[in-house]
Order: structure tokens, then sequence, then C-alpha cells
């Protein structure tokens, strides 16, 4: 069985910690939007069927609020008002408008709320998003990111002030004023104070999209985008930034070309299919799966090490998202809600009346450009990287860094060998074992699916296998097996437990070590 490569003994550089911790605060973000993404996905199909610009024009469930605001209910007080006519103020207001104003904020605000202070920080930091929410003009996406986690922080500090303090059946009673008394005065405080903070905030946000879309810059946001997204970076631009503003900009203009910028598929596809037709040894193999998985599932993360042993090939992925992001501005396109899983299907569904043509030329254009580029590159190191050991991935990486002509520690890590079980803590027998991702989403869920039934066709299904997000993982785990950017991460979160790094979560012999390894504890109980 194949052991752990040696820990070096230097202290991680300033751009990995950097790195490390800008991770943390996308997971966190993501931690507040990816549990909500299906009412993100509810209110985008609402909308696109219901408003009046939409295949099935209702004016009860869409509303029939401000025409020039498609999804906004602000003027349905004074349309009704105008009205006489007996119609309800919920036929007025119908779905959209509510659930983008209250539903969606709440929701994520009482998610950040949890993370910090479970089901107590969930319940205040709902009481505060309501305060900040009436007291604002705009939708509150990125004010319920603020004041969800730092009015539950309050809480707990509050709390803490008489933890332990408190005579024996007073404690439901002090819990219970305590929380309704500063959720009351916080509400207070973000109606009339955080919510102008956060209003402006969004207005200078939206106002600088806007001056890059007069200025036909917006292609230009490629260019940070899919190398954050190669570093595990994408949680933070994705959900962090680009999801609130497009939801903002889908209630001022119906849709939103930002919701494609992160989630486009086709620059993900480009790289997977040039390695199909031109690459060498197991990238080859894997890319046509992985394709699959990344097209159809929406599971970005498959082709994120295939740009990392070739670095050069993120120039392909800037070309691509950035014609993607140019045809949807040139035909006006854009989507109704977020993509996600960024899956062409996801894609299509959030596609309204009137985009299709813009968003499917963004995909197929922004694949075409990827896959071209991606092309040459791959083809004219073909030769050099056969010399070089027959698509060994540590001989590529190797070759790489002589061509780029300075070492990477992104690369160095990726060079070191697979790592499987110590042969040491073998005989921990194995019970439980966690996949662990940025998101707990996507790859992880495929490797898990993957090992679980190796596992049962090795006769061992009693084994649990699960996927976790990095941020999730409690020290009650025989196993976790990560990515190799994120094992450092797991580690703090699971210091008891064996960690395995692997560079696929798709394709890796580590899955055969741990299978071989389980089997020979049953043969040894057994014995």
């Amino acid at each position: 069985m194949s052991t752990a490569a040696a820990t070096p003994t230097t202290g991680p550089t300033r751009a990995k910690q950097a790195q490390v911790r800008v991770q943390r605060f996308g997971a966190f973000l993501s931690a507040m939007i990816m549990p909500n993404l299906p009412a993100f996905l509810a209110w985008g199909l609402i909308t696109s069927l219901f408003i009046a610009a939409g295949w099935l024009p209702n004016g009860i469930l869409g509303g029939f609020g401000d025409a020039d605001a498609p999804g906004s209910w602000q003027g349905a007080a004074t349309a009704l008002a105008q009205a006489d006519d007996g119609t309800t103020f919920q036929q007025y207001v119908g779905l959209v408008g509510p659930m983008v104003t209250y539903l969606l904020p709440i929701l994520i605000a009482n998610a950040g709320g949890r993370i910090v202070y479970k089901e107590r920080g969930g319940v205040v930091a709902s009481i505060v998003a309501v305060g900040m929410i009436t007291g604002s003009t705009v939708p509150m996406f990125l004010g319920a990111m603020v004041v969800g986690p730092l009015s539950a922080w309050i809480m707990k500090k509050v709390d803490s002030l008489w933890a332990g303090k408190i005579r024996p059946g007073f404690e439901m009673l002090v819990d219970m004023f305590s929380a309704g008394i500063l959720g009351a005065a916080m509400a207070v405080g973000a109606f009339f104070g955080f919510a102008p903070i956060i209003t402006g905030v969004s207005d200078v946000l939206g106002n600088v999209v806007s001056w890059m879309a007069d200025n036909h810059l917006l292609p230009l946001m490629a260019v940070v985008v899919e190398p954050a997204k190669v570093l595990f970076l994408n949680n933070a631009i994705g959900n962090g930034v680009l999801v609130p503003l497009g939801a903002q900009e889908v209630v001022e203009t119906g849709q939103s070309l930002l919701f494609l910028v992160e989630s486009n598929p086709g620059p993900g596809l480009g790289i997977l299919i040039a390695y199909t037709v031109f690459g060498i040894g197991a990238a080859r193999s894997s890319a046509p799966g992985a394709a699959i998985v990344q097209f159809i599932g929406g599971i970005h993360e498959v082709y994120f090490p295939f740009v990392l042993m070739k670095p050069t090939l993120i120039v392909a992925a800037i070309a691509g998202g950035a014609t993607g992001i140019a045809t949807n501005v040139v035909f006006g396109s854009g989507l109704r809600g977020p993509a996600a899983p960024g899956s062409i299907i996801a894609v299509l569904a959030a596609t309204p009346r009137g985009s299709f043509l813009g968003v499917v030329l963004s995909v197929v254009l922004s694949f075409a450009v990827t896959f071209l580029i991606a092309a040459v590159i791959l083809r004219a190191s073909r030769k050099r990287d056969l010399a070089a050991g027959g698509g060994d991935l540590a001989a590529a990486i190797a070759q790489t860094e002589a061509n780029k002509g300075k070492s990477s520690s992104a690369l160095g890590a990726m060079a070191a060998s697979q790592a499987g079980p110590d042969e040491a803590a073998s005989d921990r027998p194995l019970r439980s074992i966690v996949f662990a991702c940025d998101a707990g989403m996507g790859s992880s869920a495929m490797g898990a699916s993957i090992l679980r039934d190796k596992l049962k066709k090795a006769g061992r299904p009693d084994i649990t296998v699960v996927n976790k997000a990095v941020a999730n993982l409690e020290d009650d785990v025989d196993l976790v097996i990560t990515q190799r950017e994120l094992t450092d991460r797991a580690r703090r979160g699971a210091p008891s437990a064996r960690h395995v790094s692997v560079d696929n979560f798709l394709s890796s012999p580590v899955y055969d070590d741990v299978v071989r390894e389980a089997a020979q504890q049953s043969e040894r109980s057994t014995s």
C-alpha cells in the first residue's frame, strides 16, 4: 500500500496562507448561499414563468408591481390605491416580489446566523434581517450576508456574559428575553443605521458593473474569475459577489449575465474535450468522463486538476470565459436566477424567453474558443510530454515548471506522490470515511459514490462513506479524503483522523488502496 508523502518542514508561504484565508472566507460565504440555492431556483422559475415578460404571464402570481422593474412590487400599493376594482393586495404583490425582498435575504441571514451560533443565532439573525430589509430600497442579499453572522456573533457574546451565572430554573426565561430584546434592538438599529449603508454599498457595486458595461469591460472579469476558480476561490467570487449582484440586477432589469460569469460550463468543457483529443496517459482516459460530469452534472471542480497539470491552459479558460461574457453583452442576454450547479441543464432552465440565442451561443462560443486554444497548447507540448514520461502527472508538472522557467509551490505540492492511508495507522478499523471539498457538494459527492460502490463490491458496505464541506468536518471520522489544496484545512477540522490527498476525485489509485485495506481488515477479523 502506498504511504503518505513526507510533510515538508518549512511552513506555508504567505501566498499559500493568503489563499487558505480566502478559501475559508469563500467557504463561509458559500455556506450561506449553497443551502438556499433551491429557493433561488424556485424564485427564478416563478419569475421566468409568471412576470409580464415570462413564458406564462400571470398578474396574480407574477404581481402587477412596477412595469419598469420586472420582479419588483414597490409600486403595488400605489397601483392598488388607483385601481378601486376590488383587487386584493396579494394579487398586486404576487410571489416574485416578496420572495426576492423577504424570503431570500432572510434565508441567507438565517444560514449565516446558524453557522456562527446554531439555531439561536439563526433566529436572531432573521429578526435583524427583517429590520434591515424594511429599511432599505434594494434587495438585501449583501446585507444579509453581513448582518446574519454579525448579529449571531453579538448574541453569542452577550450570552457569554452570564453563562453559568443564572440560577437554576431561570435559564429559559433569560434565554428567551435576552434573544428577544437584543434581536428587537438590533433590528431597529439595522433599520435606521445598517440598511442605508448597505444600500449605498449595493449602489456603488451596481455602478461599478454598469461602468464596466458602458465601457465594454465586462469580459475582463474572466481574467479574475477563471484563475480564481482553479485555485478553489470560486465560492468567494460566485456565491459571495456575483449571485447577490445578479439577483439585484434581475429585480431591476429582469435578467443578469452575472449569473453566467462563473457558472458557464463552456470553458471547462473545452479544456476537457481538448484533453480527450490531444491529451496523453491518465489525463486523456479520464477526461471524457469528467466532461460529462462537468457539462451535464455541473461539477466544475473536475476540470481544475487538468488545468493545474498544465497551467498555460488558464489562458484558454480566460479567453473562453471572456468570449462567453462578450456574447451575452452583444445579445443582451442573461439568466433569471443562478445556474446551480453549473450544468447546461440548470443554465437553460434559468434562461428567460428572448435570451436563449445569446445564452446558448455564449456557452457554445466559450467552449469553441477554449477548445481551440487548449488544443494548440496540448498539441504543441505533446511530444515533450510523451518523452517526459507518457503523461505521468509528476513528469508533466516537472516539464511544465521547466517550460515556465521557475518552480511553483502549488505545482510542487501536486507533484508529490498521491498519498494513501499510512501503513502504521492501518490497524485502526475503518468505519467511516469522509470526502471533503470546499462546498461539500459536487466532485466530493462523485468521489464518495465511486468509493462507496467499490467497497460494496469488495464486501464492505458497512463502511460509511459520505461527503461534507471542509468547514463542517468533525473529529469523529476514521479517514478523510480531500484534494491536495484543501488537506491542511481538513487536518484542522479532524486532527485525529487519517488524511489522504488526491489530485482528482473521479480517478485515483488511493481508492483501491482503501478498498484493499478494508478487505484485509475484514479477513483479519474473521480469521
